[in-house]
């Protein structure tokens, strides 16, 4: 019996590579791909090209942008005296959804995790200590998932940041533990940023 081709074949393995895809879903998106207009087609290969090219960290928070700046940063109305960390840019977009949160942010990229060969070396927790050294930052909250790689990561930035005189809060636990941030509804989100506390 006859494959596909080689064209269709290389298609359904690289959309079988995206996490949550199955073989079947990677065959449904190939035929779809395959069904649609060009111009629909190659708009997708477009977009996903200037992801590639165009985006790339903020050279202060480690947020996406398409500049040396992102957005957040570059947004003149933000309060620069807060810095919240979060632990991916999708933790970010989830808290800024509640517009209960007006100060900058820290990407770190990840989390505190040995086990999965995550030391805090591979994050940005020095590029966050040189932003707090330089001054003018009032509080520090600590917004990483609340896990136990998240708790951990949260314990070792306070423990860092405790000698430089400056406030560091810990969300409120209206986050469920053991729960991501990202998928917490937008009414938990502003009860756990606006009822933050004091480590």
């Amino acid at each position: 019996m006859p494959g596909y081709s080689h064209a269709i074949e290389r298609l359904i393995q690289e959309f079988g590579k995206l996490p949550g895809i199955g073989a079947r879903t990677a065959e449904r998106l190939a035929f779809h791909i395959l069904k649609i207009a060009p111009p629909e087609a190659l708009a997708l290969a477009s977009a996903i090209q200037d992801v590639k090219s165009l985006v790339r960290p903020c050279k202060t928070c480690f947020n996406l942008a398409e500049g040396d700046l992102c957005t957040i940063c570059g947004d003149p109305r933000r309060d620069k005296s807060t810095i919240c960390i979060v632990e991916q840019p999708k933790d970010l977009l989830s808290l800024e959804s509640t517009g209960a949160y007006g100060g900058v942010y820290h990407v770190l990229m990840g989390h505190i995790a040995p086990l999965e060969g995550s030391e805090p070396e591979d994050l940005t927790i020095s590029a966050l200590e040189q932003r707090v050294r330089a001054g003018g930052v009032r509080e520090v909250i600590l917004a990483t998932n609340p896990t136990v790689a998240g708790d951990a990561t949260a314990l070792h930035i306070s423990t860092l940041l405790a000698p430089l005189g400056v406030k560091v809060t810990r969300l409120a636990r209206g986050l469920p533990s053991g729960g991501q941030i990202e998928y917490a509804n937008k009414s938990i989100l502003t009860d756990a940023i606006t009822q933050r506390h004091d480590l």
